[in-house]
């Protein structure tokens, strides 16, 4: 399945802007909120930038896309496959967490999880594939030239 390159380009680049907007709100909340929260955000500072820099190329990838830049194409494929494999070790290390709290007695929402899992996992990973499928086909190299 092929999507128009403008609605990919756009679609990155709004979402990617809105997750980077998101995520510097919840930071500045995280700092005005005290003591706690703020040496919680000193022990993610690396994963949070490193999220960030993700983001970034995402929206960097879906301008690019928007203007048929040729770099554009490789920084949105970079940034779908990045993503893919974000949301299959994210996925993973949740399920993983709730076997050990299982383990241990504590009762957990298997279905839950397994819902969530799958209503967020299985559109992100199509909306990526297709993206990738897209950026390769011939129209897209033609497009892109």
């Amino acid at each position: 399945m092929e999507l128009p390159l403008a609605f990919i380009g756009w679609f990155f680049t709004v979402t990617s802007g809105g997750a980077l907007v998101l995520g510097t709100a919840l930071i500045f909340m995280l700092v005005r909120a005290g003591d706690l929260h703020r040496r919680y955000l000193s022990y993610s500072t690396l994963n949070d930038m490193m999220l960030a820099a993700v983001w970034v190329l995402g929206l960097f990838g879906g301008i690019g896309v928007i203007r048929l830049q040729p770099w554009g194409r490789y920084l949105l494929e970079l940034f779908c496959w990045a993503l893919i494999v974000l949301l299959l070790l994210s996925s993973a290390t949740r399920l993983y967490t709730l076997r050990q709290e299982s383990a241990a007695g504590q009762p957990v929402s298997w279905l839950g999880t397994i819902a969530g899992i799958t209503l967020i996992l299985i559109p992100f990973l199509a909306l990526c594939a297709a993206t990738i499928v897209t950026l390769r086909s011939p129209e897209a190299l033609k497009a892109f030239s």
